[in-house]
């Protein structure tokens, strides 16, 4: 996935759900904090981010927006985004999080990821969840992965160097640890490699044969879960990641998420969810994250509206929905 542009550059168990839901009552609603993770070649400085930001203010007033960072400048903030290892990336993040005055104190907050932002959030939600995630929204989000890489502008080094690394060797203990990318990479030709090198989307999607039941658990807390899918999104590949989908790299058959193991067997808990209503597959018209503003605004106020909070704190931790990673 690297002819990267960076994005926007114009512009817990179901306990927890009927303890947190959305009510016309204005009297009785709380605008829960809403967390934001960019993509890959974009930073938390950037124009179009902050004004996202600044629209989630305006459609919902009183809104906490909350950033993700990786760095205390936006050069370094953007390089994390193509070098790291993304399990300690999200160790950050949950440390970041749950250490936040505003968010730690929150009954919960709401979280929307852009491009891999997306994925890394559905990853902080099955590995701490605390502060614990309402609703979570990802566009363009590579979900089941990516399975080839795009061509870099001449003038991103940081692309650049990325994809050289990455055509070096995907499975290289070295490139699963260090470049951002290859660690969701996930090639249905290659599965053996992926499974046991993978280094982080293999562990999230509970692919391999142990299967982590915090994750299921956690991630089937989630009051939604949308997933929004770009019309004409050739940065991503299979664009169909963004849905949970399977591609076949040969002659294109897509298997729908439902028809897939990880759905069937509920390995992450998204049976649980899909049953439940709680399943949202959503697609935008437009390249990868290009979405309008129109856009951006029916996101807020469907999904990051004020919410009935009625669950205490120590409510939601007796859930498990704050327990620390296994």
């Amino acid at each position: 996935m690297l002819r990267l542009i960076p994005i926007l550059s114009t512009l817990a168990t179901s306990a927890l759900s009927l303890s947190i839901k959305p009510t016309p009552n204005a009297g009785a609603d709380t605008q829960l904090p809403l967390v934001i993770w960019h993509g890959l070649g974009d930073d938390f400085e950037r124009d179009g981010l902050v004004a996202v930001a600044d629209l989630a203010e305006a459609i919902n007033p009183g809104t906490y927006v909350h950033i993700i960072r990786l760095a205390e400048t936006g050069s370094a903030d953007r390089q994390a985004t193509f070098f790291g290892n993304v399990s300690e990336q999200i160790d950050l993040v949950c440390t970041q999080l749950s250490t936040d005055p505003i968010l730690s104190t929150a009954p919960a907050i709401n979280a929307l990821g852009f491009s891999q932002g997306g994925q890394f959030l559905r990853g902080y939600v099955e590995r701490c969840n605390n502060p614990p995630v309402y609703n979570l929204v990802t566009y363009g989000s590579q979900h089941n992965g990516i399975s080839e890489f795009q061509s870099c502008g001449l003038s991103d080094w940081f692309c650049n160097a990325a994809e050289a690394l990455l055509r070096a060797g995907t499975w290289a203990d070295y490139i699963q640890s260090h470049v951002v990318p290859a660690q969701y990479f996930r090639d249905p030709e290659e599965l053996d490699a992926y499974l046991e090198h993978s280094n982080f989307l293999a562990d999230i999607n509970n692919e391999r044969v142990v299967k982590s039941e915090v994750y299921k658990k956690r991630l089937s807390s989630l009051n939604k879960l949308v997933m929004y899918m770009f019309e004409n999104d050739t940065v991503v590949v299979p664009k169909e990641s963004a849905h949970f989908a399977e591609v076949n790299v040969t002659d294109g058959t897509v298997t729908a998420l439902q028809n897939r193991s990880i759905y069937e067997e509920d390995w992450i808990g998204l049976k649980v969810l899909d049953q439940q209503g709680k399943l949202e597959f959503k697609t935008v018209s437009g390249e990868h994250m290009r979405m309008s503003e129109e856009d951006l605004e029916k996101t807020f106020k469907e999904f990051f509206g004020p919410v009935n909070t009625t669950a205490k704190a120590e409510d939601v931790e007796s859930l498990g929905l704050i327990a620390q990673p296994a």
